[in-house]
């Protein structure tokens, strides 16, 4: 058995015995022996094996099926550029804390900066966007090299997830051969052990409990990547405190649960009255600038970290930052929770008012009407960019469902990907809501080999023919220079696209069509054709009807 061979069989060997079940590939020559290696164990029954020809879909893939799963999925690809577009994905999964283990495969040192064909510097590519790097070294045939590959990927599977999951890179240096040879035998045996994983990393004993000071004047914020949030939304429910969830932490469900916090919070008469004393943030919010505010100016803010190495806090408004919280229940008069929920019902009526009065399709009332008519047990993946914004200020609260989004870099790339990685993870319907910026950006995406399973996905898209979120932002108001360089309009047939890949397509054409144009099984295509300046004008609208509803429950 060549070095190669040895190597590759090892590292995929010990990533099944850590508890890898799945792993993405995008196929290479220097990565050959990696590829037969996780090859031979999708023959054998040990694990998923899934195929992408470009490496940026290839990595997002990777990203979706660890972020619905929770445990880690190896990425695997050849040598140069090939390990370079599996960058952002790195970086959102370092920002968002999905659990990765990026095996890049490359030449050997006696290639490097010699010009040697597809051969760049790899040794710690993705700087600090990763947990943990390491060269593996060229795989040479004499004892002692199993313990160190074993306990190299054992370190690397730890690594990768809890108390703080991300991403880890193993770069892996092969010489020829890369295709396995000779009779099989190797100087030492190639075995684990039958146990499990050679080195069985556990998770660190949790701190000490924060205990909250007893106050009904408190509220729980909810973000991305929030962990533990039953048992936290139930104690803010005993304590009598709003939860202000953004969609993504899925926390927005019960009667405590607001849906237009949004709109509250930018009314100066209401903010004036319902300062908290305290504010206990689970996960990383950055959706709104009004609930950011919120925290500013909170007398404490509290933030729950599972890590005390990395917290979020992206105002710098942190008073305390612990592993475990303890939220007390208070008895007692209720009138804080009362009048968070009477402005709340308010604000939501308002908002419904105004979009149930336009026929026509609206990007909000279709995030609002989307997720108010999923099944149970579905999931509902979101653009970083304005739908899952549209879905924080409209979404009702509502169970049983799951919404994720690429919200820890908030990037563009990768969303198709990410999509149906998710949805080959989850058990249940899945949807995704994108712009066409989005869309488009990850049309390789939509390439799936006849070999590959294919999602239970319905992926809809808001085509407003450019960057729609921009319209809302300061940079509208540069009439000249802004269709070129923000608005950016692409005459793409969204149509088309669907038929290039053999996708099926619908249209929906009017607001109340949504269910009907939803209905199928499948990877599917549904295209809402909107305009960014109507859309403008309706967000206006919904603000201040929302705001004016807010200040006639405080008359």
């Amino acid at each position: 058995m060549n070095p190669a061979t040895a190597l590759a069989t090892v590292l995929v060997d010990e990533m099944l015995r850590c508890g890898m079940t799945d792993a993405v590939l995008a196929p290479g020559s220097r990565s050959a022996p990696l590829a037969l290696a996780l090859q031979a164990a999708e023959e054998a029954g040990r694990l998923r094996l899934h195929v992408r020809i470009d490496e940026r879909s290839a990595s997002f893939l990777g990203l979706g099926l660890a972020k619905r799963s929770g445990r880690p999925v190896a990425l695997v690809c050849t040598s140069g550029t090939a390990a370079a577009n599996f960058h952002p994905a790195v970086i959102e999964a370092h920002e968002s804390g999905v659990p990765l283990v990026v095996l890049t495969a490359d030449r050997p040192p006696e290639l490097r900066d010699t010009g040697a064909n597809q051969t760049i510097d790899q040794v710690k590519l993705y700087g600090t966007a990763v947990r943990w790097s390491t060269e593996v070294g060229v795989p040479e045939n004499r004892p002692g090299m199993v313990a160190y590959w074993r306990s190299l990927v054992s370190r690397a599977w730890g690594a990768a997830q809890a108390p703080s999951p991300g991403p880890v890179h193993l770069n892996a240096a092969f010489r020829e051969p890369l295709i396995p040879d000779g009779d099989g035998t190797w100087c030492e045996p190639l075995d684990g052990d039958e146990t499990g994983a050679w080195t069985k990393v556990r998770p660190a004993t949790p701190g000490s409990v924060l205990h909250v000071p007893p106050t009904r004047r408190g509220v729980l914020v909810v973000g991305d990547g929030a962990v533990n949030v039953k048992r936290y939304v139930a104690a803010a429910s005993m304590a009598g405190w709003p939860v202000l969830s953004e969609p993504n932490g899925n926390a927005r469900y019960g009667d405590h649960a607001l849906s237009s916090h949004h709109f509250l919070l930018g009314v100066p008469e209401f903010v004036e009255t319902h300062r908290p004393e305290v504010v206990v943030t689970l996960g990383k919010p950055g959706l709104s600038r009004p609930l950011l505010s919120l925290l500013r100016r909170a007398e404490e803010h509290i933030v729950l970290a599972p890590d005390l190495t990395r917290w979020p806090d992206p105002v710098r408004s942190a008073t305390q930052v612990a592993p475990e919280v303890e939220i007390p229940v208070v008895s007692g008069d209720d009138a804080w929770l009362k009048s968070w929920r009477s402005a709340d019902l308010a604000a939501a009526a308002a908002i419904d008012a105004v979009l149930d009065a336009v026929p026509e399709v609206s990007e909000p009332r279709l995030a609002r009407d989307l997720v108010a008519g999923l099944p149970g047990g579905s999931l509902l993946f979101t653009a970083a960019s304005m739908p899952i914004r549209d879905l924080d200020q409209v979404m009702r609260p509502r169970r049983g469902i799951r919404i994720m989004a690429n919200r820890g870099a908030s990037g563009i790339d990768g969303l198709i990907s990410t999509a149906m990685g998710a949805a080959l993870a989850h058990s249940g319907r899945s949807y995704a809501l994108l712009g066409d910026l989005a869309f488009l950006h990850d049309q390789n995406g939509l390439i799936v080999g006849p070999y590959d399973r294919r999602p239970d996905l319905a992926i809809v898209v808001v085509n407003n023919q450019g960057g729609g979120i921009f319209s809302l932002l300061p940079q509208a108001a540069l009439r000249g220079p802004f269709e070129r360089v923000f608005g950016t309009p692409h005459q793409v047939d969204v149509e088309a696209v669907a038929a290039a890949h053999g996708v099926p397509y619908r249209r929906l054409e009017a607001a109340a069509d949504l269910p009907k144009a939803m209905a199928g099984e499948g990877l599917r295509i549904i295209e809402a054709r909107t305009g960014r300046e109507a859309n403008a004008a309706l967000h206006a609208d919904l603000r201040k009807a929302a705001q004016a509803a807010v200040r006639e429950t405080l008359a």
